[in-house]
């Protein structure tokens, strides 16, 4: 534990300077409801802070005799885990707590037991260096002990202490105690932990927390604080690494200076290595490492630093500077596992933000391979993931990325994907490894180009999206608007939702996961049609905005044109003319949009009609004066 320092008497600076490089461990509590976590964090801060203040109250005495400020103790610890979440938009209950001790600095996450909060205990230890893992000696291993050991797993903490609490309430049995070890370990070895260190614990009575019990004559191993004292922290292989420095900004406060900050992933540098640029493969020599305190001849992991080259070369935030003979891979199809943290569930197709690192690139999940039981182990069918589920799927960026594989480097291998309509954090992930194909197919270079079609074609390309209740009138509106094109000399072409569903879709039904699909394919043959020179028509019921939005996102701007046919759901289903929500209403057709499935109305369309107050003529020609305003006609 922490004791008051000699030094603080005699020597404050020197005092500052070792508590400034004290090692820092970073820990994770989890477990079950009601098994002590908080009791347990209060004990290691109780008996930390009473004598950690006193160390405070003796620095501001002597601050003025020594001519430093008592508050320049780095605290910053304390809030650097929740600040590095709300940087990437993450709103979590997760509570971190900063105490110290002579030999080493400390934060902890307290993390919920509920199985819903699952997404907030992944948060919590993407940081962490050792999982203390509580179990109530009364009931033993659980299922959020087994939930709780197997994300500790995924997320790549290798160190794990399996605190035995309230063994106060069990006698201090040797027995339970043993009973609880072997299940455990049993488990463990399954998922592949193998460094797992029981103490017998009594937070609430102190028992094996500072000091080793009377009351277990038995247990021969650590306590609780010299565990945490003396374990290892994974420093030394982060540094052993290639480098891998991920380009947070460019710094050019002159023309005579260019430099490229980051913090060091892993890895050392030094002025004269050979480095490369990734994605673009671009090499160059580090001239210079340059800090607030001046050029440093090395710099290592964890440190944050700005780099100048000897080269001239093109580098932008979300580049990766790593050794040149020990490069990252580079792909934009991966196999990873999925940690699903939103209400809404995952959609195969969607379109998400992809944050890995410092670069933030487009991405969907295309085809979830299976998702995991964590109690038992088993691999289960799925097509979507939902909340807290766990999967392994692969993924497809928009473009290519540097990563290590997260068994390799959490920082270069981890990403969390973003809603792209609200900003929230969905989900966190670990890559595994590039597919073959991410490898093997590359976009063709062709001479003939968009423009040149269009030019032959005599007209700007588009599309004229038009989305809608299920008898809304898109199709009858969107015909209308074609013939008007076609009559003026335009080259246009009509994707029509039912027509589509009679070749390109007819493997798709009608689940959220299809619609999801259904418009994504659409708007890919969309994108290929506006590519050709032509004027596309679509007449979908594209009922999220989210796929909508990855239609306009394919487009440049100014090629998509959002067309709402606002029809009241009673007045489309007054004239019902297919009977389809007949049927919704009789429960013979689920999925309807509008009965048992949602609608989200375009908030910022385009053009908006209304069929009740125009007829589909009137309507046709609102769209044709819309577009020639938007300059998509002349």
């Amino acid at each position: 534990m922490a004791h008051v320092s000699d030094l603080i008497a005699t020597d404050i600076e020197q005092y500052l300077h070792q508590h400034q490089h004290k090692s820092l461990l970073r820990f994770i509590t989890c477990g079950s409801v009601d098994d002590g976590k908080s009791t347990l964090i209060g004990r290691l801060l109780y008996d930390s802070k009473m004598l950690f203040e006193d160390q405070l109250a003796a620095v501001e005495a002597d601050s003025k005799k020594w001519g430093t400020q008592g508050g320049d103790i780095d605290f910053a610890l304390l809030v650097d885990g929740l600040a590095a979440e709300r940087e990437q938009g993450i709103t979590i209950d997760v509570a971190y707590r900063f105490f110290s001790t002579e030999r080493r600095k400390f934060i902890v996450a307290d993390t919920p037991g509920h199985e819903q909060y699952t997404r907030n205990m992944v948060t919590g230890a993407s940081t962490a260096d050792v999982a203390v893992i509580l179990v109530d000696a009364r009931k033993g291993v659980l299922t959020q002990t087994r939930r709780h050991s197997y994300l500790v797993h995924l997320i790549g903490i290798r160190k794990v202490v399996l605190a035995i609490n309230k063994m106060d309430l069990v006698d201090y049995s040797e027995k339970v105690f043993r009973r609880i070890v072997d299940e455990y370990r049993e488990f463990a070895q399954r998922i592949g932990l193998a460094d797992i260190t029981p103490i017998p614990l009594s937070a609430l009575k102190g028992d094996n927390m500072l000091a080793h019990s009377d009351r277990t004559p038995w247990y021969r191993g650590p306590t609780l604080m010299a565990y945490l004292e003396t374990v290892e922290v994974d420093e030394a292989r982060q540094q052993a690494g290639p480098l891998r420095l991920p380009v947070q900004w460019v710094n050019r406060p002159n023309l005579d200076f260019r430099g490229f900050a980051g913090t060091i992933a892993s890895g050392v540098v030094k002025p004269g290595d050979r480095i490369r640029v990734l994605p673009s493969g671009r090499e160059s020599r580090v001239a210079r490492i340059v800090t607030a305190s001046g050029d440093l001849p090395l710099a290592v992991a964890g440190q944050s630093i700005t780099l100048t080259l000897t080269d001239e070369i093109d580098i932008s935030r979300g580049d990766m500077i790593v050794a040149a003979d020990s490069p990252a891979e580079v792909a934009d199809q991966f196999e990873c596992t999925l940690v699903w943290m939103a209400d809404e569930p995952m959609l195969p197709g969607r379109q998400y933000v992809l944050k890995i690192g410092t670069r933030t690139v487009g991405a969907s999940v295309t085809e979830p391979k299976y998702k995991v039981n964590v109690n038992t182990l088993e691999h289960l069918a799925a097509k979507q993931l939902a909340l807290n589920e766990i999967g392994v799927c692969n993924l497809a960026l928009d473009r290519p990325v540097a990563f290590d594989p997260y068994a390799v480097n959490r920082d270069t291998g981890g990403f969390i994907l973003i809603d792209r309509l609200t900003n929230n954090t969905v989900g966190a992930g670990m890559l595994h490894f590039a597919l073959r194909r991410a490898h093997n197919i590359h976009l063709q270079h062709l001479d003939v180009d968009k423009a040149a079609r269009a030019r032959l074609k005599g007209q700007q390309p588009g599309v004229l999206w038009f989305t809608g209740l299920s008898g809304a009138g898109k199709s009858t509106i969107a015909n209308l608007v074609e013939k008007k094109l076609h009559a003026m000399g335009r080259h246009t072409y009509l994707l029509d939702g039912d027509n589509v569903r009679h070749g390109l879709n007819k493997d798709l039904g009608f689940t959220e996961a299809d619609r999801v699909e259904n418009i994504r394919r659409v708007a890919e043959v969309a994108k290929l049609m506006v590519d050709a020179g032509l004027i596309v028509l679509t007449a979908f019921i594209s009922p999220f905005r989210a796929e909508r939005a990855l239609a306009r996102s394919l487009l440049a701007d100014g090629e998509f044109v959002e067309i709402h046919v606002d029809t009241p759901l009673d007045v489309a289903e007054a004239r019902d003319v297919k009977g389809l929500y007949r049927k919704a209403r009789r429960g013979e057709l689920k999925n309807f949009t509008g009965v048992d499935s949602p609608y989200e109305a375009p908030e910022a369309p385009e053009l908006r009609v209304n069929t009740v107050e125009c007829t589909p003529e009137q309507a046709a020609d609102a769209v044709i004066e819309r577009i020639r305003a938007l300059g998509l006609i002349d």
